[in-house]
C-alpha cells in the first residue's frame, strides 16, 4: 500500500502531519511527509539509517535541528507547527531521545522531580516508582551511573513525569541486552494499555511491529508504505525491499 498526502487537517484526527518538509542546513531531510495517528494508537515509524525517522521525531518535538520550512502540525487542533519546542512540551508531546540525556550529578530521582518543575505534571512520582520498580531501588544513585537499561528506562519515566499526549520513542532498544530489551518491551506495552499515543523509531522492526497498531516506512525523507502493522510483519518482500529483514 502507497502513502498518499492527506489534504488539510482533518478534524478528527488526534495527531496528524500535512505535508512536512525539514532541512539540516542545505540538507533536504524529511520530504513532505503527511500522517495522522489516532487516539490510543501506537505508529511504528520504520526505516533503514539516514531514512529521516529521527529527523522526524525531532521536527514533531520542534527541537532546533532539523528546522521545519514548510508544512503543519497538529495535536488536537493545536498548531504545533507554530510553536517552540518547550511550548510543544507543555502541549504534551514527549520525546525520548536515543541519547537518553540524563542530567550528571543529578540522581534519578532528581531527574523525575525537575521534569515536574514545568506546568502540566503527569505521573506522580510514586506512580513513577510503582512501574519502574528498578528506578525505585536507585532512587538515590546519580542518574549518569544506572545501566543502559536502567538510563532508558529514566528517560521513559522522565517523559511521564509531564503531561504526555503524544510519547515519541526514538530507538528505546537501542544498545540494550534482549533481557533488558524484553524489561523496556513490557513498560511500552502498560503505556499503551493506559491509552498514551505513542510513536515508535526502532531498529528492530519486528519488536516494534508486536507493539503497534500501525506502520509506516520511510525511504530516503519520504514515506513509501503505510498500513497496519500485521499487514506489514505478513509481507516478508516489502520488509525485504525498504528493511533489510
Amino acid at each position: 500500500m502507497n502513502a498518499t498526502p492527506v489534504p488539510g487537517p482533518a478534524p478528527d484526527a488526534f495527531f496528524a502531519l500535512r505535508d512536512v518538509h525539514a532541512y539540516y542546513g542545505e540538507s533536504y531531510i524529511v520530504q513532505g511527509i503527511s500522517l495522522e495517528v489516532k487516539k490510543g494508537e501506537v505508529l511504528a515509524l520504520l526505516g533503514r539509517n539516514g531514512a529521516g525517522k529521527t529527523s522526524t521525531l525531532r521536527a514533531i518535538a520542534r527541537t532546533d535541528n532539523p528546522v521545519v520550512q514548510s508544512g503543519e502540525i497538529w495535536l488536537e487542533g493545536q498548531p504545533v507547527h507554530q510553536m517552540k519546542s518547550w511550548q510543544a512540551s507543555q502541549a504534551g508531546i514527549q520525546l525520548v531521545p536515543e541519547d537518553r540525556r540524563i542530567i550528571p550529578g543529578m540522581t534519578v530521582e532528581e531527574n523525575l522531580v525537575l521534569a515536574q518543575v514545568a506546568p502540566n505534571k503527569g505521573w506522580e512520582i510514586e506512580q513513577i516508582y510503582e512501574h519502574f520498580p528498578r528506578l525505585a531501588e536507585r532512587r538515590n544513585q546519580e542518574g549518569v551511573t544506572l545501566s543502559g537499561g536502567e538510563q532508558q528506562m529514566l528517560s521513559v519515566a522522565r517523559a511521564l513525569a509531564r503531561e504526555v499526549k503524544l510519547l515519541l520513542l526514538d530507538e528505546p532498544y537501542e544498545g540494550l541486552a534482549p533481557v533488558i530489551v524484553r524489561e523496556i518491551e513490557h513498560i511500552v506495552q502498560d503505556i499503551k494499555a493506559r491509552g498514551i499515543t505513542t510513536i515508535i523509531v526502532e531498529q528492530n522492526a519486528i519488536a516494534a511491529l508486536r507493539l503497534a497498531d500501525r506502520a509506516v516506512i520511510l525511504d530516503s525523507g519520504e514515506l513509501v508504505f503505510t498500513g497496519s502493522a500485521q499487514e506489514l510483519l505478513n509481507d516478508t518482500d516489502l520488509r525485504n525491499r525498504y528493511l533489510a529483514i
